[in-house]
């Protein structure tokens, strides 16, 4: 049995929904076989997201951390390939903070990559008829910042841990006024089991090319 811990944000920015907690509550309720899931809902706060992230860790122990977040205007389920040491915030957090240029870590190294299998991901999502692709970015906001704050607590601290990012887009509901892509949240909570199952499985990425002109 894999132990694996699953994280969500709650609604920011003045939504009443974030798909990526809805949908990773549907994953924990499923549980599917071979994996022990506990799913924790991060604040969208700078700096409490982390502590509640690592709080999450030691409580459960894990052996894969997934964090999932909300990317409004993506089309597709997209596994980050790299965290990046800094905040820079276009909106404000929930609790109002807006910092811009601040280093996540000070004196913490610019990047880290994901430690998961991300272009296998993509391979079995796509096999699987769900639209993906790796992304080189995390952006600046509080998804990058705890995807940098898991990063750097696995390798300063917990080096058998696995761990990275995907995120997901709007659900259906948040863009019955606006020309936006969107996915079914239990479409998205399928796609999210299917990485972590072949996170579980896969200790060796797939060589394809997945890289970005701009």
């Amino acid at each position: 049995m894999t132990r694996v811990l699953i994280t969500g944000f709650e609604p920011f920015d003045g939504a009443e929904v974030n798909p990526s907690w809805e949908a990773v509550s549907l994953v924990a309720a499923d549980r599917p076989a071979g994996l022990e899931i506990t799913a924790v809902r991060l604040s969208c706060v700078f700096g409490t997201a982390r502590e509640e992230l690592r709080a999450a860790i030691e409580a459960v122990g894990p052996d894969l951390a997934l964090g999932v977040g909300q990317a409004g205007g993506r089309p597709d389920i997209t596994l980050e390939r790299v965290a990046i040491n800094v905040d820079d915030a276009r909106v404000p957090d929930n609790a109002g903070h807006r910092p811009v240029d601040q280093p996540i870590v000070v004196g913490g190294p610019a990047a880290y990559f994901s430690t998961l299998p991300i272009k296998a991901c993509v391979a079995a999502l796509r096999t699987a008829g769900v639209p993906a692709s790796v992304s080189q970015t995390a952006g600046t906001y509080v998804c990058n910042h705890v995807f940098y704050g898991l990063m750097h607590h696995i390798a300063t601290e917990l080096p058998t841990l696995r761990g990275g990012f995907v995120h997901v887009p709007f659900a259906p509901e948040q863009v019955v006024d606006r020309a936006a892509p969107s996915l079914p949240v239990a479409l998205t909570a399928a796609a999210i089991r299917t990485i972590l199952l072949t996170a579980t499985a896969t200790r060796t990425d797939l060589p394809l090319a997945a890289g970005a002109t701009h």
